[in-house]
């Protein structure tokens, strides 16, 4: 987890420019550099670091000898660097993953090179010999790319928004900041000035296809064929090496548990590995909540069954308040469900930052999406429906829980990794028939707690415990963290703002008073940005005007049951 930044054509003194690379100094807080590049004197790199891998020569841009005319910068981890190694005979400098993205693509060009990549990356890679700057973004968009691009050539490109939307250009006083789609590159030619114009943006990867890089994975060949034990056999084996994979790093591992199925897992698996490893510190995990909220309990609960050094963060509802500035500042987005999650969770990283050692932080994040998790799944028309649901879920992780991810750790120097959006685990999963991977029997993600029934790895009442979504779940049943919220908004907003919210915010118009406030403290920080959120994240095929779980009448049921 670092940021990244550059700029190709500035206009606009360089080192004016350059303050806006430390806005995002909070993703690398262990060195930063500035780089103007040789023979274009408007192009500059600027690079913030969390050395995570080769403590000595991790520094960006990247350059190796071999390759002079190459520059990179990147953000994120290549799982399968040491496989794509001994696959083509790489000889590399230096211990950096992302060495490998050089090698590759003077092997093979662009295309390739993206497509061979296991792991989660935003890069910048510029060819000064052949005058082309590449940008590419994993299939999920698990590390954020932003980017500027005027019509006279000026390029900004930045790890977060707020790294780019105070640069200056002659043109146009506010050039339009967008993100980068995940699983795509962009080839740009560079021109003798310094400014670049774009050439193509091509998809490399769907997450449904088994990802090129299978090819050199060090799970073999996996049986065929859809009968229960053999899929959930697969399952284990694909996910168990989805986590073995993400274990590379030179400095602690933590992992974020909520006693939901999905982190308990993670925690479970991450643990046992660890210890098959030797790794010889104690793994530490992290739960969050207000006191005697259900998720504390059953975190504490896996905690004890895992046997993992375990880190309670109780929060009380003014603290949770009076975050919500730093945390939309953070997030750069106003979706309601997504700032109400992003509350515990900036809370928690910056408990980590402060009192412990764990910088690489575990969570389980994507399997929601992945798996149909979510409540409303209950109420899917059909299975195809349901699955067409989950990969437009999928599609858009990058907007709302992948950000969040993203955003709240980041904002602490600590880098996520997500098991569950593994790119082999979830080619596999979603080429399962539609029938199999829907909830049953009145329980979401059936097919995923089938397959770790017999393992031992979790207590039964967690492996089959209801879903709860993390913003409701750190606070009691008796009062939802988002009516703790609301009963503060509703104080603070007044009732003819909202009225004339639609007049003040044609896009996405706020229809409630939360919702209104979040826009406000938004548009102060990013004003006129409103189209970086699409839609709002809201349940599918029930009746409700509020993305809360505890809102719907299935959740509500099981909770009394």
């Amino acid at each position: 987890m670092c940021g990244i930044w550059a700029l190709f054509g500035s206009d606009e003194c360089l080192s004016v420019q350059c303050l806006s690379a430390m806005k995002i100094a909070h993703r690398g807080p262990d060195a930063f550099r500035f780089e103007n590049v040789n023979g274009f004197t408007n192009c500059c790199f600027g690079f913030h670091r969390l050395a995570v891998v080769d403590q000595l020569y991790g520094m960006q841009p990247i350059r190796v000898k071999k390759f002079p005319y190459l520059w990179l910068c990147y953000n994120g981890e290549i799982y399968n660097f040491k496989q794509l190694q001994k696959q083509f005979g790489f000889e590399y400098q230096t211990l950096v993953d992302g060495e490998v993205i050089l090698h590759l693509y003077n092997k093979g060009g662009i295309e390739q090179t993206a497509s061979m990549l296991d792991g989660v990356f935003a890069f910048i890679l510029l060819d000064t010999a052949n005058r082309k700057v590449f940008l590419a973004r994993d299939t999920y968009g698990v590390r954020p790319l932003f980017k500027v691009l005027t019509d006279d050539g000026f390029l900004g490109v930045c790890s977060e928004a707020k790294g780019l939307i105070n640069l200056k250009h002659s043109e146009s006083l506010f050039p339009k900041v967008e993100p980068f789609l995940p699983g795509h590159y962009e080839v740009l030619d560079l021109k003798p000035s310094g400014k670049v114009a774009s050439v193509e943006l091509v998809k490399f990867h769907s997450y449904k296809d088994e990802p090129l890089h299978a090819a050199c994975d060090t799970v073999e060949n996996l049986p065929s064929g859809f009968d229960l034990e053999t899929v959930k056999s697969n399952i284990r084996i694909l996910f168990e090496n989805a986590v073995r994979k993400r274990l590379m790093a030179h400095r602690r591992i933590g992992c974020l548990l909520s006693g939901g199925l999905d982190s308990s897992l993670v925690a479970a698996i991450l643990l046992k590995l660890m210890k098959e490893m030797n790794i010889n510190y104690p793994l530490q995990t992290f739960a969050i909540g207000m006191e005697n909220s259900p998720d504390l309990l059953a975190a504490r609960k896996v905690a004890a069954h895992i046997g993992s050094e375990h880190h309670e963060v109780i929060f009380n509802s003014e603290e949770g308040i009076q975050a919500i500035e730093e945390v939309i500042f953070s997030l750069e987005t106003y979706d309601i469900t997504t700032v109400r999650a992003s509350i515990g969770m900036y809370l928690v990283s910056k408990y980590i930052r402060k009192k412990t050692d764990s910088v690489v932080i575990f969570s389980g994040e994507g399997s929601d999406e992945l798996t149909q998790g979510y409540i409303y799944f209950h109420k899917a028309p059909s299975p195809e429906e349901a699955a067409e649901e989950s990969e437009r879920l999928l599609k858009e992780l990058y907007m709302f829980d992948v950000l969040r991810a993203d955003r709240t750790t980041a904002a602490h120097g600590l880098e996520l990794r997500v098991p569950f959006l593994d790119h082999r685990f979830t080619s596999y999963y979603l080429s399962l028939p539609a029938e199999m991977r829907t909830p049953k029997n009145g329980i979401e993600k059936y097919l995923l707690r089938q397959s770790f029934e017999d393992s031992n790895l979790l207590p039964k009442e967690i492996l089959w415990r209801p879903k709860e979504a993390f913003s409701d779940g750190i606070t009691s049943v008796k009062k939802s963290w988002f009516s703790i919220l609301q009963d503060y908004i509703d104080q603070q907003v007044d009732d003819l703002l909202l009225e004339k919210a639609a007049e003040k915010y044609p896009f996405n118009p706020p229809k409630t008073k939360e919702s209104y406030y979040y826009r406000q403290i938004f548009e102060k920080h990013y004003p006129g940005r409103s189209s970086w959120l699409p839609h709002y994240w809201m349940p599918r095929w029930v009746k409700t005007a509020d993305p809360s779980a505890r809102t719907l009448k299935h959740y509500k049921s099981a909770a009394q049951e």
